[in-house]
């Protein structure tokens, strides 16, 4: 009997051991109570007819929901602009994809803005560093991973609205984690400006 509960014992603080390991490994990437954007992978169900595909944005809730009719095909945070600098609302085209663009203009020109999507001019969805409140210049800020999905996803002239709010934000919406990267160290210069950017851009993940 005590050899038995002995080994129930060992057993038990090994689970015990394991969980918190998980648990552990599971806030690994959050540092302001929200898990890191590069380590983000969104459920991607399959495009049946792009023809049919639209983004809808909600600058409120800060998510990017890509449809097929009714259908939520991917659903991700996002970062959109400030009070002072907001993203544009209403109703616009994707007219323009460029998989490895860099900033032009200044301050910041040279910049990788990934996966860059154009809705109108100067403004557009690409990879950059989210955070769980609005801060960009009126861009679309998106996790590596999700920018990689939805650029492949879309094509030029894909429907894009973007408004306050969005009716899948009270559903899947809800459901999607906090990212946060703004404890994230800065990458170094000499990894921006290089093309390791773009070829580890294409891997889905982004210097770390």
């Amino acid at each position: 009997m005590n050899s038995h509960f002995h080994i129930l014992r060992r057993s038990l603080q090994a689970l015990a051991f394991a969980g918190l390991a998980l648990a552990l490994s599971n806030c690994a990437g959050s540092k302001t109570g929200g898990h890191s954007s590069l380590s983000y992978d969104p459920v991607t169900k399959p495009v049946k007819n792009p023809s049919n595909v639209r983004v809808k944005l909600s600058t409120g809730a800060q998510r990017v929901y890509v449809m097929e009719g009714n259908e939520v095909l991917l659903a991700t945070p996002c970062s959109v602009g400030t009070a002072s600098a907001p993203t544009p609302k209403g109703n616009f085209t994707i007219y323009s994809k460029v998989a490895n663009r860099r900033r032009v203009s200044s301050p910041g020109a040279g910049y990788p803005m990934t996966f860059w999507m154009e809705f109108q001019s100067a403004y557009g969805m690409h990879w950059g560093w989210v955070k769980p409140y609005p801060c960009t210049h009126g861009c679309v800020r998106l996790p590596i991973k999700a920018a990689q999905k939805i650029f492949s996803m879309v094509k030029t002239g894909t429907p894009l609205n973007i408004a306050v709010s969005q009716p899948e934000d009270a559903t899947i919406g809800k459901t999607l984690p906090v990212l946060d990267d703004s404890k994230l160290a800065d990458p170094p210069d000499s990894y921006m400006n290089s093309n390791k950017v773009f070829e580890d851009a294409a891997k889905g993940k982004m210097y770390y």
